[in-house]
């Protein structure tokens, strides 16, 4: 089992910014990808920004929707088994609640935080 718990959503004014935080815990061995979903009121969910190690030249690569490039970047921190959102130049559109998505490589297995409110205000 992993546990994921997410923290840093909160109420921000249009063009502000705001770093979301996503640590994960138990069965970790082999947590790849890591990333960030986002559920509008309404709408579907959706993947924001993902984070890929590779398995055999450790090259990390990224993965962000297109309403969101240039403005949000995914990061981990293997050491603190940490991934990050951080969200600068923020819109109202980006106001949801966010979910932190881990699968786990060895069975395929996908692990999902409780969420936090992102709201941004115009």
């Amino acid at each position: 089992q992993v546990q994921l718990v997410e923290s840093g959503g909160g109420l921000v004014q249009a063009g502000g910014s705001l770093r979301l935080s996503c640590t994960a815990s138990g069965s970790i061995f082999s947590i790849n990808p890591m990333g960030w979903y986002r559920q509008a009121p309404g709408k579907q969910r959706e993947l924001v920004a993902r984070i890929t190690t590779g398995a055999v030249t450790s090259v990390v690569s990224t993965y962000y929707i297109n309403s969101v490039k240039g403005r949000f970047t995914i990061s981990r921190d293997n050491a603190k088994n940490t991934v990050y959102l951080q969200m600068n130049s923020l819109k109202p559109e980006d106001t949801a609640v966010y979910y932190c998505n881990a699968v786990k490589s060895s069975d395929g297995i996908a692990y999902w935080g409780k969420g936090t409110l992102v709201t941004v205000s115009s």
